[in-house]
């Protein structure tokens, strides 16, 4: 509640703020307070926009790959359930991307650059566990020479991430119960996914500039913008969002009870960065 507070007096200058004056020509200026709080949308883009700045100085400069890598909704529980489960995803898509690089040429270990985001939102707002991907289309050797590279194995990467993840999961989970039955959904998620879990490629991005640019849509961004939010009905007590859906890109839009709206991005609001 104490968020939520925050978030909605947010720049309200009731709430105080700062006078700015020219010491030239003597014009006065108020800026008020913020919030400062990630899960407030319009502080969210200031701090991804900051973010994306700083990382920028970071970044190689070539080409740049983004992928997304997913889970099966069957195993999105158990991140939910135990969010300590969350540093699997990022442990299991750093090997599979050291392990690519590294079959391009076993004596030469080539190193890639990249950058991974935990996004834990769908765009309805739901628990979605998933990481965005930057990936440099070459890598550094032992002999410190540059190794482009054009072609990512979209099938490899799906096995390996699939079969690194489920792994690391058997593995952090001690309970024998919840170990027991997450064998048993192991099992079936081989025999379901039998091409790995999902992991596609979006477009290259050619230099740093864009590529820093592009991340800060996905580093530390909000859970959902203020301009898919479309209305609040107060006799109703409802919120009204919209959003297009991954699959088709069509447009959906919902209107649910505000505290079932304040409730999926209270969930949903987990990041993480490496």
């Amino acid at each position: 509640m104490e968020n939520i507070d925050k978030m909605i007096n947010c720049g309200d200058p009731a709430y105080g703020g700062a006078m700015y004056g020219c010491p030239d020509c003597g014009t006065l200026k108020f800026v008020p307070f913020r919030c400062h709080s990630r899960f407030c949308p319009t502080c969210g883009a200031m701090y991804s926009q900051k973010r994306a700045q700083a990382m920028s100085f970071k970044l190689i400069n070539c080409q740049h790959r983004h992928c997304v890598f997913t889970i099966s909704k069957e195993l999105r529980h158990y991140f939910l359930e135990d969010r300590d489960l969350l540093n699997c995803l990022f442990e299991a898509v750093s090997s599979v991307i050291n392990r690519m690089f590294y079959k391009i040429n076993k004596s030469q270990n080539f190193t890639p650059g990249y950058i991974l985001v935990l996004h834990t939102f769908g765009r309805p707002l739901e628990w979605n566990p998933h990481i965005h991907c930057l990936i440099s289309e070459g890598g550094v050797g032992d002999t410190g020479f540059w190794r482009k590279v054009n072609f990512f194995s979209y099938p490899y990467m799906r096995h390996a991430f699939q079969t690194a993840l489920l792994n690391l999961m058997e593995a952090r989970i001690t309970d024998p119960n919840k170990k027991a039955l997450f064998k048993k959904e192991k099992a079936l998620s081989y025999k379901n996914q039998k091409e790995g879990f999902y992991v596609y490629g979006k477009p290259t991005l050619a230099d740093r500039r864009t590529v820093a640019k592009y991340i800060g849509r996905y580093l530390g961004r909000p859970v959902i913008g203020l301009s898919r939010i479309d209305s609040y009905d107060k006799e109703q007590d409802t919120v009204t969002f919209h959003y297009n859906r991954h699959e088709d890109e069509v447009l959906v839009t919902e209107t649910i009870p505000s505290m079932e709206f304040i409730k999926r991005l209270i969930t949903t609001h987990t990041r993480k960065r490496l």
